[in-house]
């Protein structure tokens, strides 16, 4: 019997051991967040990243069961949803399908999944969101501003310019409201936002870290667009305003609270030659109180809540800030404070936009960097550095000196960003940063600063939208990761509001061609899914949606310039989404936008199939501005209708491939079919016989990305290799361009001439900008115009797709399948890249030494790879130091050239090829 006994605990421990599942979902995500504070959507999209043990590999999700309860306590026996065992291998964007959702539901979920072998795992740890305000007749609040102030926007400067227009706006307003709270709080959720950007208060605390929000929108109609340099009719799809959640029960208290905003002028209320304002700051709040007792209290903004000025006497976000601590009123915010000499505030008009829930990253303080050199200088300024251009303001503190001391800041880019002071309150220490303006400055000179300055004094806050970098990438040449640095710095120092600008001090503007050639880059660096999903709805919402058109900026302002490549975004960025991280459902929300830009697009088509763009100004001229090809080459740029052209054949090729994903199979043999005739066109009309070639500065680029006739296949790309070495093997390509350049090169067999190209140190090339000693990339590759522009940032692509070697496979989506194809060249030791996709941890990295190549690689759970390995000498290839018949998960797939290719599934590997 004992024995009998024995062996069933040893049986009953084995089950035990077996059932333990060898994944597990991890990284909860709802509409691309962590646990997001609001959401809008009536079926939210979820997701997780399952985690395999250690070791193992060609494991995959074979089902998945999700949870939904309106309390975490209530999730073993959920209210909202229980899936059921779903046989699925997805984990990326799961509509949720359970009960209908109402406004402020608090739902919190688990998933749990079963890995290849039909094992279960545990329950993830619980994750979270809020749904918003559902119905716009739930909200109660009304729009209140300064009664100071009337509701039109500051008149817009006719000169780009003027560092401070004519007109200021008055300080900005404090607003606030008493209440009291007699019970005891069981929730509490404040509901609030503000135009242009607006800082919220309960009993003198700051709700939340967020800084310079809302987001920016197209927030309402603005007639005036029609009057502007490049006038365009106010009339868009969409227009949105967007409102924040906040969980404040811990910040309310049972009895007397107070509510407080300031309000800024943001991009609401611009006054500058760029940009055209919609109004008067405004702000709405409503705060919902739900008490242990189940009875519930709104208190909202309107006519009962008072106004005072701020010591923000001015802030303009193209101008900066000016604060005169003398003018605090201590505890305004806080429920001993004595309104009575406050004014009642304006009620003001509701902008056009919709309220929708703030459902997207914002801005924050994302770094904090210390002084590298403080140096007094003789007339008694300070010189500080910081080393690297930044976005952001610099932050004082411990600051001692008499009332009406006035400290100036000059911030140092090689573009103005505004000025900024601060006058002492004289009162002990003072600490002091800007609150809605940023600037953009590697240096800074301080002014009249009382006393000695010290660094613990003294820190630059970065400020930028809160965007995660999910990439590293490592090279034996120093120089490419240095160029890989510089333009990461430079595309986040361009990230506020949910937006990528073209610049951060000059023009902040939103431009969409920038956006486009640059966004592969960005996903290549950084988890940009919910701000990509934004940013590409604030495209859609731009759309005029009876001609199709897509502006050069979205949101809309009419200082940027462009042309057909600008609106081509509209089909580029959300097909680069989808592929990247494989959300089939942002193409099926901006599938019909994308047809609609195709057919404005064939309207500048003539008989021959050329697309050439001659839209025309107030005057009735063609305006230069609505109509660019390529941008800022570094001799001529190619011809604007070949750009064109191009950009026809490429918004087709991607709609076909869009429809056939949507199962349009109709629509996708129309585009596929309009593609070809155009790329035909493209063929007959630039093509030069004699010379063998499509042009110089891109020419043949666009003309081999397209895939030119096999018969002139080798000419064209003999003449591309004479045009690089005329130039000394430079680029001579604009942003769009060389976009494509460096992986063109490096598909047609002249790899090593990317690399030289790549590896170039004067002028124009990259290298070059760090010889200048740029710490961010430029709009040109002299020393003109803006030294923080990202757009170049397209070719370096070419860094992580074939350099490294880790590519989409063809036809597939969100790294389900994968190519490593590392292409070696002599110089290089060793290249590593790595990033986290939709289903985890991908890369590779290899290492040449002693006549062996070392390639190691990760492939997520649930994904699959085919991976080249060169062979080297000795024609020999192991795994880990077996036999590739004994690998696990590895499968011989053919030979080519100098390659062997094989097939694996998720795990690490590491090849050795002698």
């Amino acid at each position: 019997m004992k024995l009998n006994h024995f062996l069933c605990l040893a049986m009953l421990l084995c089950a035990v051991i077996d059932v333990k599942a060898a994944i597990s979902p991890t990284e909860l995500t709802c509409e691309y967040l962590d646990n997001p504070a609001v959401v809008d959507v009536l079926q939210p999209r979820l997701a997780w990243i399952n985690q395999a043990e250690e070791g193992e590999r060609g494991q995959k999700q074979t089902a998945w069961e999700i949870r939904v309860a309106s309390s975490v306590d209530l999730l073993k026996e959920p209210d909202l949803w229980q899936s059921g065992k779903v046989k699925s291998e997805e984990s990326n964007r799961i509509e949720y399908a359970g009960k209908s959702l109402s406004s402020r539901a608090e739902c919190w979920w688990q998933v749990r999944v079963w890995d290849k072998n039909g094992t279960v795992s545990e329950w993830s740890e619980p994750a979270f969101w809020r749904m918003g305000i559902l119905d716009p007749n739930e909200w109660k609040a009304k729009w209140i501003g300064a009664p100071w102030q009337g509701e039109e926007p500051l008149p817009k400067p006719s000169n780009p310019g003027v560092k401070l227009p004519a007109e200021l706006p008055p300080p900005a307003p404090l607003l606030r409201k008493s209440f009291a709270l007699n019970k005891k709080i069981k929730q509490a959720v404040a509901f609030v936002t503000g135009l242009g950007f607006f800082e919220f208060y309960l009993n003198g605390q700051k709700v939340g870290n967020d800084v310079l929000v809302p987001n920016q929108t197209n927030y309402g109609k603005r007639p005036g667009l029609i009057h502007e340099n490049i006038p365009l009719e106010d009339h868009f799809r969409d227009y949105r305003v967007m409102y924040l959640a906040y969980d404040v029960k811990d910040m309310l208290q049972q009895g007397n609270n107070v509510a407080g905003a300031i309000v800024g002028n943001g991009f609401y209320n611009p006054a500058k030659y760029w940009a055209l304002g919609y109004g008067t700051p405004r702000f709405i709040a409503q705060i919902h109180v739900v008490y242990e007792d189940g009875s519930e209290d709104v208190i909202v903004s309107d006519e009962s809540w008072k106004a005072s000025k701020s010591p923000i006497l001015m802030d303009m976000v193209y101008y900066g800030e000016h604060y005169d601590a003398r003018l605090e009123q201590a505890g305004w915010n806080t429920v001993d404070f004595n309104d009575a000499r406050w004014k009642p505030v304006a009620l003001r008009k509701a902008p056009d936009g919709r309220l929708v829930a703030h459902t997207a990253r914002p801005d924050r303080i994302m770094e904090e960097l210390k002084p590298v050199t403080i140096r007094k200088e003789k007339d008694g300024h300070y010189w500080v550095d910081f080393g690297i251009e930044v976005s952001g303001w610099l932050c004082l503190t411990g600051v001692e000196g008499p009332a009406g001391h006035k400290i100036t800041i000059n911030y140092f880019s090689n573009e103005y960003s505004g000025d900024n002071t601060y006058t002492l309150r004289g009162e002990g220490q003072e600490s002091y940063a800007a609150r809605f303006n940023w600037f953009v400055f590697s240096a800074v000179e301080i002014i009249n600063w009382p006393g000695e300055l010290t660094a613990d004094q003294i820190r630059a806050e970065v400020v930028n939208t809160a965007i995660e970098a999910s990439a590293t990438f490592e090279c034996s040449n120093s120089m490419f990761e240095e160029i890989n640095t510089i333009w990461r710095r430079s595309q986040t120092d361009n990230m506020h509001g949910g937006v990528a600008s073209d610049c951060p001090h000059r023009e902040r503007s939103a431009y969409t061609g920038d956006g486009q050639v640059a966004c592969v880059t960005v996903l290549h660096n950084y988890d940009a899914r919910n701000f990509y999903h934004k940013w590409i709805q604030d495209m859609v919402d731009a759309q005029n949606p009876e001609t199709g058109y897509v502006p050069n900026g979205a949101p809309w302002q009419p200082g940027c310039g462009g042309g057909v490549a600008w609106g081509a975004a509209i089909c580029v960025m959300p097909w680069e989404f989808y592929r990247h991280y494989g959300s089939v459902d942002l193409l099926q929300n901006t599938y019909e936008p994308m047809k609609a830009y195709l057919r404005y697009m064939q309207t500048w088509v003539d008989d021959d199939g050329i697309m050439f763009s001659k839209r025309t100004g107030k005057d009735g001229k063609i305006l230069k501005w609505f109509n660019l090809g390529d941008w800022v080459a570094p001799g001529d740029l190619p011809p604007d209708d070949m750009v064109h052209t191009f950009y026809l054949w490429y918004c087709a090729d991607i709609l076909s491939k869009t429809a056939a994903v949507l199962g349009e199979e109709d629509d996708s043999r129309l585009y596929q079919g309009i593609a070809e005739a155009t790329k035909q066109a493209f063929f007959k009309r630039f093509y030069d016989p004699l010379k063998h070639s499509y042009g110089k500065a891109g020419g043949n680029i666009f003309a081999l990305k397209m895939g030119v006739p096999e018969e002139q296949r080798e000419q064209v790309i003999h003449r591309l290799t004479q045009d690089v070495l005329e130039h000394n093997g430079h680029l001579d390509t604009g942003i769009f361009g060389t976009r494509f350049f460096f992986e063109v090169l490096s598909a047609n067999g002249l790899h090593e001439l990317a690399y030289q190209a790549m590896n170039k140190r004067e002028e124009p090339s990259y290298g070059h900008w760090l010889e200048l000693g740029a710490t961010t990339t430029r709009e040109n590759w002299n020393e003109d115009g803006s030294h923080n522009h990202p757009m170049f940032g397209g070719g370096l692509v070419w860094l992580y797709r074939d350099l490294a070697g880790m590519r989409l496979a063809e036809g597939s989506a969100g790294y389900r399948k994968i190519v490593f194809r590392p292409q070696l060249i002599e110089e290089l030791d060793y290249v590593s890249y790595y990033n986290k996709t939709s289903y985890g941890r991908c890369g590779i990295d290899w290492k040449k030494q002693d006549q062996k190549l070392q390639i190691t690689l990760t492939v997520p759970v649930g994904c699959q790879a085919e991976v080249h390995v060169p062979l080297m000498d000795a024609n020999k290839i192991t795994e880990s130091q077996q036999a590739l018949d004994r690998a696990e998960s590895v499968r011989f797939l053919y030979e080519k050239e100098d390659a062997r290719i094989y097939a694996i599934g998720s795990g690490t590997y590491h090849f050795l090829s002698e």
